[in-house]
């Protein structure tokens, strides 16, 4: 099947909290716990409405669904979606500051078919053509591999608090993007 890739619009919202969804629940059962996953649904994992208004953030399409999403960001907040606290929206100086690699979800029936590679591609062309030599991002457990092997270099983990006692891990990690 191919897959077509596009800027996602205000009307894909309720698609894309559908897919992340399903994408956090399908793709994190091995490295997070249901009450991490749900948690995470609340405010780390969501739509970034910034992103769709800044016209960085995109879908990937196949068989007339979306089936893919993610971006990449000139603004400081590094991960989240509209629901979570502590946002920040200041434009980052490319000439100083890593764009971000933001809220990428593949839908579970088509893991492992390129489609995070495919965006990852879009999103590290566009920072570039934007002046930025780097790019960084919060990587969740299961993408770790992914990034890692498209030469993002991870850091310490993080445990990211998602109140009720409840805490989830991510790997921040980043890459340069060369001449």
């Amino acid at each position: 099947m191919p897959f077509s890739l596009r800027k996602a619009t205000p009307a894909d919202i309720p698609a894309l909290n559908a897919l992340i969804a399903r994408s956090a629940r399908g793709l994190s059962a091995a490295d997070y716990r249901p009450a991490q996953i749900e948690g995470a649904l609340r405010g780390a994992f969501g739509v970034d409405s910034q992103l769709l208004a800044d016209e960085t953030y995109y879908v990937v399409e196949g068989g007339g669904q979306i089936v893919g999403c993610g971006g990449w960001s000139f603004r400081s907040t590094l991960f989240g979606g509209d629901s979570r606290a502590g946002r920040d929206a200041t434009t980052l100086n490319p000439a100083t500051e890593a764009a971000k690699i933001r809220a990428f979800f593949v839908d579970p029936g088509h893991a492992r078919r390129g489609i995070g590679s495919l965006l990852l591609d879009h999103c590290e062309r566009e920072a570039r053509a934007h002046g930025y030599a780097c790019v960084e991002l919060m990587a969740t457990l299961p993408g770790v591999k992914l990034y890692a092997a498209r030469g993002y270099v991870g850091g310490p983990m993080v445990h990211f608090d998602l109140g009720s006692g409840e805490a989830i891990e991510f790997i921040p990690m980043r890459k340069s993007l060369g001449a």
